[in-house]
């Protein structure tokens, strides 16, 4: 397999076979990330994309679920990844579905009939890091696009029928914003329909501007407990019908939840980790954190 540079998927896609079609990050700008620093955007060869479909072909046959990694892969245009998507069932008769990460930028791209003939060859389940639906903590992330891009472009993913999961990162706006954070990205997310909404929490790492601007007093982390409580705010007031997984290393208590459903059971347990565990006991356990991966 042709794997280069930084090479992960995300926890929902562990059972899925992984491919690389890009590697690097078109944008490689946002200030809490430093996952693709070196690592310019390259688009790998069709002849070498072939190869490793022939390598999954031989052990895995009847694979059903591809997942092309890289940061951005979907930031390809329509013309440019179709061959690579068509290629996939030459080889790969069985294969339902080709999941992959996406910008909100990379939708921008294309037009709602190119985004229906993509779900038609199996591109169905794009993974948005959008981390926020509030305006001025997507300025401090630095992301590159306002609300009303994230609202505009997943409605096209809407129209077109294609499945899509949001990433939301409690702690991103900093101290005594989360409430606010909280209130936005849920009264945005619930004019959409992501599949599903995974949650991350902020991990200040050295390498990246948001680190460096704590540094210089710029930037002041919001607590453990006021996490918990942002969390808490953000699944009050989504009114979508969703799945909630809040349980990767970056949390310090571990949830998941089926909305509207499982809404007043998951609450209740956020209510009792801010009731058990000091602001000390919790941010001991963030100080340990030295990766996400």
């Amino acid at each position: 397999m042709h794997f280069t540079g930084r090479t992960w998927r995300p926890p929902y896609e562990a059972n899925s076979y992984i491919i690389q079609l890009t590697s690097g990050c078109t944008y490689n700008k946002c200030s809490f990330c430093n996952l693709y620093h070196d690592e310019p955007f390259c688009l790998s060869p069709l002849s070498e994309f072939e190869e490793d479909l022939g390598e999954i072909k031989k052990y895995q046959p009847n694979a059903r679920r591809i997942f092309f990694t890289g940061a951005n892969p979907f930031a390809l245009s329509y013309e440019k990844i179709k061959p690579y998507v068509l290629t996939v069932r030459d080889y790969l008769i069985k294969c339902q579905t080709i999941a992959m990460f996406s910008s909100i930028r990379d939708i921008k791209n294309k037009e709602v009939w190119q985004l229906r003939k993509l779900r038609a060859m199996g591109v169905n389940g794009l993974s948005i890091g959008v981390e926020s639906g509030d305006d001025e903590t997507l300025l401090l992330a630095n992301k590159g696009y306002t609300s009303q891009d994230i609202l505009e472009q997943c409605q096209k993913l809407d129209e077109a029928g294609t499945e899509y999961y949001f990433v939301y990162m409690t702690g991103l706006a900093g101290k005594g914003n989360g409430y606010r954070n909280a209130i936005n990205s849920a009264k945005l997310f619930s004019k959409l329909n992501p599949y599903f909404i995974h949650v991350d929490s902020l991990t200040l790492f050295r390498d990246t501007k948001l680190y460096q601007m704590a540094q210089k007093g710029e930037f002041i982390e919001a607590g453990e407990q006021e996490r918990v409580k942002e969390m808490q705010h953000f699944i009050e007031n989504l009114q979508i019908r969703t799945h909630l997984f809040a349980n990767t290393v970056s949390n310090f208590y571990p949830v998941s939840a089926y909305l509207p459903k499982e809404r007043a059971k998951v609450l209740d347990e956020l209510e009792q980790v801010i009731n058990t565990f000091t602001e000390e006991e919790m941010r001991t356990y963030r100080k340990g954190l030295k990766s996400l991966g």
